[in-house]
């Protein structure tokens, strides 16, 4: 069962050079369950992420952190309740991999990473999100030499590095393989079974149907959406939302298979 919420946004409204972005969005993500973001390019589900974190200014709506106004937190203790990955893979510097995953440290343990002054309980920290993304042989290697996939692997594990009670990820599993992509959601599901809660965007219905415990649909900046995967991912609702026809494997997820016009 899910435990009380670690985030809500109420009557989430954003606008971008004049245009309505998020239209009264209420949602939750609670400890305990992967939350699947869904919705065609533009339904407003990175700006949902950001806004949760208040990355972005809201022209109206409130966000609770375990209850409380979130706006009333300090940014780093908000990081130390909240991960981000962003969907930017951009790596600006040839930080050696370790390092970079050690940035996620810092609501924890603040500058001491920098200078080497890391905590066993940092280092181990390290270690285990390395070890999650498959990516603990890749430790030594400069950051901005990596692969497309090795590098998205590598920020995952900068996020999970911080070990926080929830986790925002936009769209994780893009650019990495098949094997990678089913990993990568299965540590996600690993997450939520220790009680993290897992928010996800993603644009592959069947790792989101497969693997996600809740679904939010977007469409045109509101939720047409929100609950199972199997009472959310409908006909009627994917061929509103993405326009799209699909067929169904013999588990009943769903696979794109035709359009059939622009989404409504």
């Amino acid at each position: 069962m899910a435990m009380n919420p670690r985030i809500t946004g109420s009557d989430l409204c954003v606008s971008a050079d004049g245009t309505r972005v998020l239209r009264g969005v209420d949602v939750a993500l609670h400890g305990g369950e992967v939350l699947g973001l869904i919705g065609a390019n533009g339904a407003g589900k990175t700006t949902l992420l950001r806004a949760l974190l208040r990355l972005v200014p809201l022209d109206a709506g409130t966000v609770r952190l375990n209850g409380c106004d979130i706006t009333a937190a300090a940014p780093h203790q908000v990081a130390a309740e909240v991960a981000y990955l962003p969907q930017d893979r951009t790596v600006f510097w040839p930080l050696r991999v370790d390092r970079l995953v050690a940035l996620g440290r810092m609501p924890h343990s603040g500058r001491r990473w920098f200078v080497g002054g890391e905590s066993p309980e940092d280092r181990a920290a390290v270690e285990r999100a390395l070890a999650r993304c498959d990516a603990a042989y890749l430790r030594h290697r400069a950051a901005d030499t990596l692969s497309g996939g090795e590098r998205a692997r590598v920020l995952l594990a900068r996020a999970l590095a911080a070990e926080t009670p929830a986790l925002l990820a936009d769209e994780p599993a893009a650019g990495l393989d098949p094997y990678h992509q089913l990993a990568v959601m299965a540590m996600f599901r690993e997450a939520a079974a220790e009680g993290t809660g897992v928010a996800l965007v993603s644009h592959d219905l069947a790792l989101a149907a497969r693997f996600c415990d809740r679904i939010v649909l977007m469409h045109d900046g509101g939720v047409l959406a929100d609950g199972p995967p199997a009472e959310v991912l409908t006909d009627a609702n994917l061929a509103r939302a993405y326009g799209i026809r699909v067929r169904r494997d013999a588990d009943g997820i769903p696979v794109p298979r035709e359009r059939v016009g622009a989404p409504a």
